[in-house]
């Protein structure tokens, strides 16, 4: 399906995609250039490519261009998104000790999950993504945007630790159903043999 201007409307949803993780390293250093004004586009940068993790699946579906790229590389745009934020965070010291729990908690969640998609995908055995880990996903973006914020706006503290923490939480159980889940396909195979 084309628009008026002869562009492809199936191929909009990949590249949102490849645009969220072209935004990746952009927004990375315009937070660690530690000016209040370029922190500004940072937050906005982000908000946009954030927005994108929606709108893409969003356009996929209506357009039903639903693709084995875009279905790779959206959950791996999600995790570039989150887990190169917290190392920016842990480097340019926007969070302190205590934040280092749930950023740990997230980070290895999403590093467990993404080694067991990968064998399960060797596997053929697919394993959905439930609403709640979407849910947990939109909570982790909204509690980053809220990190990247806490610096200019004031008195932003208090929530951005409650929505980070809540981020690792949902992100901690998620993990839990992720992994029964997946470990319920090993008990049967060990049961055939």
């Amino acid at each position: 399906m084309t628009d008026d201007n002869g562009f492809d409307m199936a191929k909009l949803p990949n590249y949102l995609t490849y645009a969220r993780i072209v935004a990746v390293p952009v927004i990375m250093l315009l937070i660690l250039a530690d000016n209040n004004f370029l922190r500004w586009l940072a937050l906005i940068l982000y908000v946009a490519a954030a927005v994108t993790d929606y709108l893409d699946g969003y356009y996929a579906r209506r357009y039903g261009s639903v693709s084995p790229i875009g279905r790779m590389l959206d959950p791996i745009a999600d995790k570039l998104l989150v887990a190169a934020l917290l190392l920016v965070f842990c480097f340019d010291s926007s969070f302190g000790g205590w934040d280092l729990i749930p950023a740990t908690i997230i980070l290895l969640r999403e590093i467990l999950v993404s080694g067991l998609r990968e064998f399960m995908g060797t596997e053929k055995i697919v394993v959905p993504v439930t609403k709640l880990a979407k849910y947990k996903t939109a909570t982790q973006l909204v509690a980053l945007a809220f990190v990247i914020a806490e610096p200019l706006i004031p008195g932003m503290r208090e929530v951005t630790d409650i929505l980070l923490w809540l981020a690792a939480a949902l992100t901690a159980y998620t993990g839990w159903q992720y992994w029964t889940g997946v470990t319920r396909h090993f008990r049967t195979e060990e049961e055939v043999l």
